[in-house]
């Protein structure tokens, strides 16, 4: 009985250091969604038009990422505890796409890198499969 008691604080104790983690780097990462909602908007409004439109796309994509890990901590909290998986998936294929649109210069890469999103793509498929989805 004792040994169950003090599993118990132990997972009590981590979960918690788990959870205030996840806060402090909920709070990084909205820092740096502000910053990048400031170096986009200075994108739009500033000068130089030829990396302009390449920049801001940049931006957007990475703008998303910023929302996906946002969005996948608030789903931590509001499930109980654990990660859906399909927030993960969504995730890498947007950060596939992000490595894209940043470094297409080799044929055989954004080949390899979009076999990588098909890949992501069905295993996003089976996730949400009844007999796999718990939520």
């Amino acid at each position: 009985m004792k040994g169950m008691r003090h599993a118990s604080n132990i997972a009590w104790v981590l979960q918690w250091v788990l959870n205030a983690g996840l806060i402090v780097l909920a709070a990084v990462l909205v820092f740096f969604l502000a910053k990048e909602t400031f170096t986009m908007a200075s994108l739009m409004f500033g000068g130089n038009q030829e990396a302009k439109a390449y920049e801001l796309l940049e931006g957007i994509v990475i703008y998303f990422l910023y929302f996906e890990f946002i969005a996948l901590i608030i789903k931590y909290f509001m499930s109980g505890y654990h990660f859906p998986l399909r927030y993960f998936i969504y995730i890498g294929i947007t950060a596939i796409i992000c490595l894209i649109i940043v470094d297409h210069s080799d044929p055989m890469t954004t080949l390899l890198h979009a076999g990588a999103i098909l890949v992501l793509v069905v295993a996003l498929y089976i996730a949400n499969t009844e007999k796999l989805k718990r939520e």
